[in-house]
């Protein structure tokens, strides 16, 4: 029979004491359960040589030679998804590698094989050749909610299986992945993370991964985000399959504008915002005959677009190749166009 604590009681010291030992318990219960399915990145990356003194590349250059390259070591986290030995990391982790290995929790280390990597959401996958392993099963992130418990585990440093924890501080974020596109259903995390702690698991109360840790802000504090499990899931699934994820291709290049009033309400408008066509790209593999330089994108198969970004969301593996209608202002009417998206490379 649970007890009844006065209010007294719940103020007490050793009240205290049994609600940390509580926590303190979930926390350790977790790392215990997780902790070996998770693992250290270590690779070996080209950086050009000739930069390090004043005039030494200058010199390598008059005498006809191009700046070498050598290989640096960077390092980064991941972790397991299955058995046979696939790796969820992040992106940015093993861009770029000439060199790939993982090194477990019971001290072995093997070389991986890149399967795929997607830059858009900074999410890679790795293979290594050993089976009967720990994998840890994704969580539903649709199903988070502010202030539940968020564990990181990774190897900030390099120092390897460290423990962080805290709670989701909010969820829906966005955040700019490297190549310019915008990543969605970002978590944000106080659980502390550091240089290393990239491709990492974010683990809930159960031990299942919540979100993949990506990103800190490096001068905040308490400001850390992770890719969501539901996406990190979906991409890393695509990448075993296919080695990519499939993204439609106008091959156009656009910039935000700013819509004036009277074009809104002219042309029944749902945003006050379109995607302004300063560049048309021929000979791509997209029908784009139609677009003319000097176009508003306002709408694409139906649905308004305000920004480059929205734009980029339509674009996915669903409309390649298929004829879709795109709506555009030139010369400040509404028009509607045709355009087949190729696959972007």
């Amino acid at each position: 029979m649970e007890r009844n604590y006065t209010w007294m009681e719940y103020a007490s010291p050793t009240r205290d004491a049994e609600l940390l030992d509580s926590y303190s318990r979930t926390i350790t219960g977790v790392v215990g359960q997780v902790a070996e399915a998770v693992v250290h990145i270590q690779v070996q990356k080209p950086v050009a040589e000739g930069r390090g003194r004043e005039g030494q590349q200058g010199r390598g250059r008059e005498q006809g030679r191009e700046p070498q390259q050598k290989l640096m070591p960077a390092s980064g986290s991941g972790f397991i998804i299955s058995t046979d030995g696939f790796v969820v990391t992040n992106n940015h982790v093993i861009e770029m590698a000439q060199d790939i290995k993982v090194s477990l929790a019971d001290g072995r280390t093997v070389n991986a094989e890149l399967k795929g990597a997607d830059p858009s959401t900074d999410i890679a996958v790795l293979k290594i050749d050993v089976t009967g392993l720990k994998a840890l099963s994704f969580a539903d992130s649709e199903k988070l909610q502010p202030g539940q418990i968020a564990i990181a585990i990774g190897n900030p440093l390099g120092l390897q299986h460290t423990v962080t924890a805290g709670v989701v501080s909010a969820l829906g974020r966005t955040l700019r992945a490297n190549n310019g596109r915008l990543i969605d259903d970002i978590i944000q995390t106080d659980a502390s993370l550091n240089p290393g702690n990239s491709g990492g698991p974010l683990v809930n109360s159960l031990g299942q991964v919540i979100g993949v840790n990506t990103a800190t802000i490096s001068n905040a504090q308490g400001l850390c985000f992770a890719v969501s499990s539901n996406l990190a899931a979906f991409v890393a699934g695509k990448l075993i399959m296919d080695g990519r994820v499939k993204r439609a291709y106008l091959g156009i290049a656009g910039q935000v504008v700013n819509l004036t009033g009277r074009m809104v309400a002219a042309n029944r408008l749902d945003k006050n915002t379109g995607v302004y066509v300063y560049e048309v790209v021929a000979d791509q593999p997209a029908y784009n005959n139609e677009i003319r330089t000097g176009d508003i994108i306002v709408a694409f198969n139906g649905r308004a677009v305000g920004t480059v970004d929205e734009l980029h969301q339509f674009l996915n593996a669903e409309v390649i190749g298929r004829a879709v209608e795109m709506d555009v202002l030139r010369n400040g009417r509404k028009m509607g166009l045709k355009v087949i998206p190729g696959e972007m490379k």
